[in-house]
């Protein structure tokens, strides 16, 4: 019996016992996903579900517990069912290599030991690997169970080999952000439950007491500040309670961006000026490198000196902390998004009880962000899987010449590229040399012209994690901030890097291109706008989304393609071996007979998978009888078929066609499917339509190839090689079965 004390929570005996019922269920689905939110125990309910089935289900079988590889967190996990149930047999990755998989035991594995490039785990070697292992198990006639810790970090192709070999009786998934599949099970453990229980806060308060409209001269300072404040109420607090609780030392979490040196050296500087350094214990830091971690040894402790940690990016992966009361999120631009599962790594309550009282039972965060997501891969949880597919040994000779960039050609110089940006914000909202007016035509298309930095925050009292995604109107607060042009200095730098991404050049081109088209200060015969420091920053900053379109609509004007001279070559051959997802619900499934792959089949045809476009082309081709064979060319890779096109700026990029067609008269298609027309209204999205159109002809023309876009419309296919227009109804497009 599982060594607590208390016993379980009825939360955890719930959930426990219903992975009983499941895995013993000869007609449920093998996959069971559960959904724990942290700080649940999710941990405790596996080691529990585990003794219980081997106690009274099955004894013969043997438990494979895969683990993240960030955070240690398989050590922790072992340790945690040594200290539960020291009767039973835990095992990690080499002593199951040494000496097998073991009927009663679980086998604790830290995914990137079987998965990294390289790793000796899974090689041939003297040794017996780790499938020789697996296959030894079976022929034991040992049941494998896997269950699969924080199951969205490591949807790969290895890992899913790796699960796919121990052929277990069931696969259980456990994750705070799991979502519901129809192909597995599902259970969800309900958050207020765990609220209810006392193992988690009772809520989470983001920037309270933050001034929104205040102004101040390093956004970090400030909120540091606020957060120290906020850290010694909370200090003060459990210090009058009784008994343990006393020695709680709360722990403020600073978490900064990826590419931040300059920032944590100005954090490191105003820490010491409140009286925190590394020297006196006060400040952690845990950064990715080995020479990057200072004062960190039990600073998990409810005790531990530190009262400030640095980190970078989100919290590792099953890092636990109770005393992490606060957490401060820095940032290095107007627009990040906050990956809300750093926030469950706060939520635990230090000793697993509340305290009735709002500022010990709640945890804070303070941060700028403007956008809250999930970050987590949405691959492991879409309703279709993957199969490896092999070349039919026809196709295995055909080659085409692809093209590639010519990274000696450049594309326009900074004065071309000004121009033709300055042409086309001429020609879209009818710009003249009258900068007044002008002003109002931007205005009235939707550009701001505020003097102050326009933001949008995030502020008030959340119950449930998930609902800071799905938070109304009610809990944003509009801030406008005076421009500082020292302190919004590297936000200008980064409007003008989401920009330039846009267009591919680099970010000198695109500053320049700014300022000669909107900053009075710089000399232009061609100025639109003739604004004045503070204002063209923030101009630029509160219009950096806008920028991005228009920057990218003047990429997609129509240039001769191939004008800027050869780009390179090389031989495609079609890839012996492809991944192709698929619908495993679907039971009207058939061969498709036509498709360069065997086994391919019509479950990998679906909504979801392909395009409406895309559906219909493949099911078109497979009803003909001089059809050779079809294949399915990648979105991207050196590997897949390219064709050069030129943007309107000059700049090379590639384009994969969709499709590559065979007859059996010896013609070869090269087809692209596009979105089609409802109505009168095209579908298609693709802005640079026209320049790959034209770059496709002349490839077509040069390779004496077959050709054509291919779109749809009222359940029909139409197909243009001749003049492109986005309109179905004009003469270019034909039927397709009068052309192919």
């Amino acid at each position: 019996m599982i060594n607590l004390p208390k016993g379980l929570f009825d939360f955890q005996e719930d959930c426990s016992l219903y992975l009983i019922d499941t895995v013993a269920n000869r007609s449920s689905k093998q996959t069971i996903t559960v959904k724990a939110p942290t700080g649940a125990g999710k941990t405790v309910i596996l080691i529990d579900f585990i003794d219980k089935y081997l106690n009274t289900v099955n004894p013969n079988t043997a438990f494979i517990w895969l683990c993240p590889g960030k955070g240690d967190l398989e050590e922790q996990s072992r340790k945690k069912m040594i200290n539960l149930l020291p009767g039973k047999t835990t095992k990690n990755l080499f002593d199951a290599l040494l000496s097998g998989f073991d009927a009663g035991s679980t086998t604790f594995i830290n995914w990137e030991l079987v998965t990294k490039k390289g790793n000796k785990a899974i090689s041939d070697s003297e040794k017996k690997n780790l499938y020789d292992r697996i296959s030894e198990g079976h022929r034991k006639n040992i049941q494998y169970i896997i269950i699969i810790d924080e199951e969205h970090a490591n949807d790969t192709q290895k890992a899913n080999d790796i699960i796919q070999a121990f052929s277990a009786k069931n696969i259980i998934r456990v994750s705070a952000t799991a979502k519901k599949n129809p192909l597995y099970e599902y259970y969800e453990i309900d958050e207020l439950d765990v609220i209810s229980s006392g193992l988690i806060t009772k809520a989470l308060y983001i920037n309270e007491d933050v001034d929104y409209n205040g102004d101040f001269d390093s956004e970090h300072r400030y909120l540091i500040a606020i957060a120290d404040k906020k850290r010694k109420a909370i200090a003060a607090a459990y210090a009058e309670q009784p008994g343990k609780t006393r020695d709680i030392r709360p722990l403020c979490i600073i978490q900064f961006p990826n590419s931040s040196s300059r920032l944590i050296q100005d954090v490191e500087t105003y820490l010491a000026e409140l009286g925190y350094t590394y020297d006196n214990r006060m400040v952690a830091k845990w950064m990715s490198g080995a020479d990057e971690k200072i004062n960190i040894d039990n600073i998990t402790d409810n005790s531990a000196i530190p009262v400030f940690l640095l980190m970078k990016q989100a919290i590792a992966t099953g890092w636990d902390c109770p005393r992490a009361k606060i957490l401060v999120k820095l940032r290095e631009r107007m627009s990040e998004d906050f990956e809300i599962q750093t926030i469950r790594r706060l939520r635990r309550m230090p000793e697993a009880t509340h305290y009735e009282m709002d500022l010990l039972d709640f945890c804070y965060l303070y941060t700028f962000d403007e956008k809250y997501k999930e970050s987590i891969k949405e691959s492991m949880h879409a309703a279709f899987e993957t199969k490896r597919l092999f070349l039919k040994d026809k196709c295995k000779t055909f080659t085409l010449e692809k093209q590639l960039r010519n990274k000696d050609l450049g594309g326009l110089g900074e004065r071309e590229t000004f121009y033709a940006v300055h042409q086309y914000f001429v020609e879209t909202y009818g710009l003249t040399n009258n900068k007044a007016d002008n002003q109002l035509r931007f205005e009235g298309a939707g550009y701001r012209f505020d003097e102050k930095i326009i933001g949008l925050h995030l502020e008030g009292k959340f119950v449930k994690t998930d609902s800071i995604i799905t938070a109304d109107r009610t809990h944003y607060k509009t801030t406008q901030r005076t421009v500082n042009t020292h302190s919004n200095g590297i936000d200008l730098l980064h409007s003008i890097d989401s920009i330039k991404s846009a267009i591919g050049m680099t970010t000198q081109k695109t500053k320049v291109v700014l300022e000669r088209l909107f900053r009075a200060k710089v000399p232009s015969p061609k100025k639109l706008l003739s604004l004045d420091t503070v204002n063209y920053y923030a101009f630029i900053i509160n219009n950096e989304h806008q920028l991005k379109i228009d920057f990218k609509g003047a990429t997609a004007k129509l240039v001769q393609q191939l004008a800027f001279g050869a780009p390179k070559t090389a031989t495609f051959t079609i890839p012996e071996q492809e991944l192709y997802r698929f619908d495993p619900t679907e039971t009207d499934v058939e061969e498709m007979l036509s498709n360069a792959y065997k086994d391919y089949s019509s479950a990998m045809v679906v909504e979801g998978i392909r395009s409406k476009c895309e559906r219909l082309f493949e099911n078109y081709c497979e009803e003909r009888d001089d059809i050779d064979w079809v294949y399915k060319n990648g979105d991207t890779g050196q590997q897949y078929f390219s064709i050069v096109y030129l943007d309107g700026l000059r700049k090379q990029w590639l384009f994969y066609p969709d499709y590559i067609v065979k007859k059996k008269n010896g013609e070869v298609w090269i087809i692209e499917t596009k979105g089609g027309e409802i109505g009168n209204k095209s579908k298609n999205i693709d802005i640079q339509i026209k320049n790959k159109f034209a770059a496709f002809k002349e490839y077509a023309a040069k390779k004496n190839l077959k050709w054509g876009f291919v779109r749809d419309k009222n359940e029909k296919l139409k197909i243009n090689n001749t003049v492109y227009s986005d309109s179905l109804s004009t003469d270019g497009w034909r039927p397709l079965r009068q052309v192919f």
